[in-house]
């Protein structure tokens, strides 16, 4: 990216967990930087961030903030992106927001590079991140899309609790303690939400993930059912999702039952996750080589194994899939697609 121009760069909620993966790939990748700016609420306002070997001061997200700024990353809560991108869009920023403010909005682009990069070139001043359990899904699914069709799709994910922030990482390991020395738990975090009943997390597995909807999913299910259909373009696809938050700090994972509409074969499919790009394909069942969270996290791909034919339907097909859920199912995918605009 040596020869191309600069940009002026804002990060919106760059205190946080998700603000801090991609300042690290910002640097890491030698962004093309003119200027840069850190933003977040009043209260983190006045932190102090090295960045490239300069201290940067953060400061509190105003409207008037992304004044001449050329690109803007967000990942400071929904309400955050509805009060500040509107406006940030009228001083000519193109905004990339890691919430769910805007994804299924009808004129902004849900983008997952691997997927449908193409899409970015629809924006209207916003483009959308998906949600961190769908990215990883539907990069594994694309290849297999193309070349087979997909009738159906159900997904079981055993989500990490740096998924729901830094406060339930360190509840989760407080309880881990507490268990462990015979001592109250007393859970206040998860599931995350206004509701007062809390469970515990640690050596629990938590089947809620954000609110209950009125049909019986919560909004996390229901973020990877219309999410999924807009990023592979196909409203006929059919979707279910069960959601759970389990006791590991960093990487999703995925069950999950693909339902293809031709005929495969096995070795077919895993030449095609093979080459697929940002897939890592381990699939090595004999040697007991397969996705872990742990070896995941830290790293950008999607990693993908438990290849298996469906034992009831020709066409099924069973998968697992782990990604680092702060990288590749945030601060990466949101980097990917400002170095395409970068680009462009």
């Amino acid at each position: 990216m040596s020869n191309q121009k600069l940009f002026n760069v804002a990060v919106v909620g760059a205190t946080g967990a998700v603000g801090e993966q991609i300042l690290n790939l910002l640097d890491k990748r030698n962004f093309p930087i003119k200027e840069l700016k850190l933003l977040s609420s009043a209260r983190s306002a006045g932190t102090k961030i090295t960045f490239k070997g300069q201290e940067v001061t953060v400061e509190e997200a105003k409207p008037e903030s992304f004044k001449g700024i050329d690109i803007a990353l967000f990942s400071a809560g929904g309400d955050v992106t509805k009060a500040l991108a509107p406006h940030a869009v009228e001083y000519g920023t193109v905004c990339i927001d890691n919430t769910n403010a805007y994804r299924m909005d009808p004129n902004t682009p849900l983008v997952v590079p691997e997927v449908n990069i193409d899409k970015v070139s629809e924006h209207k001043g916003i483009i959308a991140n998906p949600n961190c359990s769908t990215i990883q899904m539907v990069a594994a699914l694309k290849p297999l899309q193309d070349k087979y069709g997909i009738n159906r799709i159900i997904v079981s994910t055993y989500q990490a609790v740096s998924g729901a922030g830094a406060k339930a990482i360190e509840e989760m390991l407080r309880q881990t303690r507490a268990s462990l020395d015979g001592e109250a738990v007393n859970p206040a975090i998860l599931p995350v939400g206004s509701l007062p009943v809390k469970h515990q997390i640690a050596f629990n597995a938590i089947p809620q993930i954000d609110k209950f909807q009125e049909n019986g999913y919560t909004l996390e299910e229901m973020k990877m059912v219309n999410e999924t259909k807009k990023i592979l373009g196909d409203q006929s696809i059919d979707v279910t999702a069960t959601c759970v938050r389990i006791p590991v700090v960093y990487g999703h994972s995925e069950s999950v039952y693909v339902e293809l509409k031709n005929n495969y074969d096995l070795e077919d499919v895993k030449q095609l996750l093979s080459d697929a790009p940002g897939v890592v394909l381990v699939d090595d069942p004999a040697n007991q080589l397969y996705p872990l969270a742990t070896e995941a996290a830290g790293k950008p791909e999607v990693f993908v194994g438990r290849l298996r034919r469906d034992l009831g339907h020709e066409n099924g097909l069973n998968l697992w899939i782990v990604s680092d859920n702060l990288l590749k199912g945030a601060a990466w995918n949101a980097v990917q697609i400002a170095e395409h605009i970068a680009q462009a």
